[in-house]
């Protein structure tokens, strides 16, 4: 077990030296670094109470190979997503089918719940709309329905790295629960903020329609 915030100092100096983008070169890499460091290890120790105390580095070193997979397949996956989008607006090929999706997820902790979603989000052509704690599923609403299947395997296999980088209860081989898919037409409970409203006058005027039996009645 190590503390957590020498970490965390480590990692603020590897990031700035990628923000600044020093060159590929010895001198102005090692410099970067080190003030990386000089302004990282300070803060992460003024901040040291917002991390846990310590971390299983054994446990963190193993995933990240999953988190490169993870970004690889990410950006792989919204590349794709772009260009279908891309091609929908340009070439108007066909009305879509737009969808709400149900999708139960395995990933519990609330760090690998909101990479899920946020990845979702970053992807041309669906949005996360909400989190249902009690069934710890997402609602999803997708640009094109029309495969369902297809939407949900990459946003498993998102699930399958987050499972290993964010140390959780189940792991990738434990099986997948069914999504459920809810159409535009229908309205589920948790989605009643993404659903149109029905004005007041609106139900009036067919309140008052039904009682005059509408225009071609003549009341």
């Amino acid at each position: 077990m190590t503390r957590t915030w020498p970490i965390a100092g480590v990692l603020f100096g590897v990031l700035w030296t990628f923000v600044q983008g020093p060159p590929l070169e010895p001198e102005p890499l090692v410099g970067s670094l080190l003030i990386g460091l000089v302004v990282g290890f300070p803060t992460a120790f003024v901040f040291r109470r917002l991390y846990g105390d310590t971390v299983d580095l054994t446990r963190s070193l193993r995933g990240v190979p999953y988190a490169l997979l993870y970004v690889l397949t990410f950006i792989r996956e919204a590349i794709v997503a772009s260009l279908d989008v891309t091609y929908r607006v340009l070439a108007l090929s066909g009305a879509s089918e737009p969808e709400v999706i149900l999708i139960p997820l395995r990933v519990r902790s609330d760090l690998g719940v909101t990479t899920i979603a946020n990845s979702i989000t970053m992807t041309p052509g669906s949005l996360t709309l909400n989190y249902d704690p009690e069934e710890n599923a997402l609602y999803i609403h997708v640009i094109d329905g029309s495969d369902p299947e297809d939407i949900v395997d990459p946003i498993r296999k998102w699930e399958d790295y987050a499972l290993v980088i964010f140390d959780e209860a189940l792991s990738p081989s434990d099986p997948a629960p069914d999504f459920a898919v809810y159409p535009p037409d229908r309205t589920h409970p948790a989605l009643k903020q993404a659903a149109p409203e029905v004005s007041e006058g609106t139900e009036a005027e067919r309140a008052t329609g039904e009682a005059t039996g509408g225009e071609k009645d003549g009341r």
